[in-house]
């Protein structure tokens, strides 16, 4: 893949990101805000301290979720749009839109769904302001983790499938990626700051609705740019749709 189809793909990943994250950033206001705005209803009524807010609820519930959303959906539309360039035909012989919806939904599972097993998202009253820096850290390196397994078990898929066949490959490989996350899920620590007086039917609509914004957001991003992708590597030719036959001169 040449330089060039690689930047335009590159462009194109970055448009399908905006795209997704716009789609996404409808699912968030609608579904997912409420739910925070609960949350920071119970932290109200639980405390007895009450800090001056820096930027105001309504700036953050629209404005900055914006952005956040939005930016969030082109940086990892890029980087998807570069993995894709390398993908692309080293996984099966699979169609642009197909690939890039393989893709995507690895993305979603490896980037969002693993680590999300092991350390759900909690609202924002959630949790010990000062253990915020341990439990990102334990976040991002079981997001790191499942990428790097991840990839690993491509590469144990594509040494095997020549001896054992793709089918029994893939089986294996998937297996071991399986057997791995395990283990990280039983060794690294468990975190639970979640009070015992907090509504356990809120918390579980805002974990569902924080899997739904990241399913809508890769889900989106995989159909617009395999669509995207698809016209870019397999244009159709000028001439096929508006070829017509002409009559034969007398």
């Amino acid at each position: 893949m040449n330089s060039t189809t690689v930047r335009n793909l590159l462009v194109r990943g970055m448009l399908a990101g905006l795209g997704a994250g716009l789609l996404a950033l409808v699912v968030a206001y609608f579904l997912g805000e409420p739910h925070v705005d609960s949350a920071i209803g119970f932290e109200e009524a639980h405390s007895h301290e009450h800090e001056m807010e820096v930027v105001s609820r309504s700036v953050q519930s629209t404005a900055g979720l914006a952005t956040g959303v939005l930016v969030y959906g082109v940086a990892f539309g890029g980087i998807a749009a570069l993995a894709f360039c390398f993908a692309m035909g080293r996984v099966g012989r699979f169609s642009p839109r197909a690939t890039a919806l393989l893709l995507s939904g690895c993305a979603l599972l490896t980037v969002y769904v693993v680590p999300f097993l092991k350390y759900p998202a909690n609202p924002p009253s959630v949790g010990d302001p000062d253990t915020i820096g341990r439990r990102t850290g334990l976040y991002f390196l079981m997001m790191l983790l499942s990428v790097v397994l991840a990839i690993a078990a491509t590469l144990l898929g594509k040494r095997l499938a020549p001896r054992l066949g793709t089918w029994w490959a893939t089986v294996l490989a998937v297996a071991a990626f399986a057997v791995v996350i395990g283990l990280a899920y039983a060794f690294l620590p468990v975190i639970n700051e979640v009070p015992k007086e907090f509504p356990a039917t809120l918390l579980w609509q805002y974990r569902l609705s924080a899997l739904a914004i990241q399913t809508v957001l890769w889900g989106g991003f995989g159909l617009l740019f395999g669509e995207l992708a698809e016209r870019l590597i397999h244009p159709k030719s000028a001439g096929s749709v508006s070829e017509r036959a002409v009559p034969a001169a007398h």
